[in-house]
């Protein structure tokens, strides 16, 4: 704990400077000059002249964009090859079924209750991947089971639920485009990936 911020007004101000970096680090680019942000922030709060021209700014805010996107698209280009040729080579093991859509799964337990519809809500209880492996959601892991609507997930789920029996425990392997797609979700799920999961199907609401 630093003992230059001794006041309620210097620990707010501090917590407000952490906000808007914390802000910052989560949309940043690289090559971004802290000294920098800090002066042109000084500025604008003192009400002083820009240091810099409105025309150098929307330049530099422009170049800085088109990096940014630049980048995202390799990435994203990367992600798709690689879902891709996964989901190539697993369609060739025994056991895997590959639907008209793309979407691939293995039965893990077979089932034997009633089938949801497209307007029914269950309660399932999964493990969600990335095809490295990497766990990015999971009820089991909680230990909470999780309901919603049938029509409400993403279009690989809605698929496989109204194909499995109550009971039943599958293993999906989700192309992009019947997951998040080319805009992903948020922060956990990058653009174009393709996804792994095992649902089991505990009830029909």
């Amino acid at each position: 704990m630093s003992e230059k911020f001794t006041t309620i007004e210097q620990h707010a101000s501090y917590g407000v400077g952490r906000q808007l970096g914390e802000q910052l680090a989560a949309n940043s680019f690289e090559g971004i000059d802290i000294s920098a942000v800090q002066v042109g922030l000084s500025d604008a709060f003192d009400g002083k002249e820009s240091a810099v021209s409105m025309q150098d700014l929307q330049t530099a805010f422009t170049e800085i964009s088109q990096r940014i996107q630049k980048v995202q698209e390799e990435a994203a280009a990367v992600a798709s090859a690689e879902g891709d040729t996964f989901l190539a080579e697993n369609q060739k093991r025994d056991g895997v079924v590959t639907l008209e859509s793309g979407l691939q799964y293995e039965i893990i337990n077979e089932g034997n209750g009633d089938k949801p519809g497209y307007d029914s809500t269950v309660r399932t209880h999964y493990h969600g991947t990335f095809i490295s492996g990497d766990v990015f959601d999971s009820s089991v892991l909680r230990d909470q089971p999780a309901e919603f609507p049938v029509s409400g997930v993403i279009a690989g789920w809605t698929e496989a639920l109204q194909l499995m029996p109550v009971g039943a425990k599958w293993k999906l392997y989700v192309p992009h485009h019947l997951a998040y797609g080319e805009r992903g979700a948020g922060a956990s799920i990058p653009p174009y990936s393709a996804l792994v999961f095992e649902v089991e199907l505990l009830d029909i609401i």
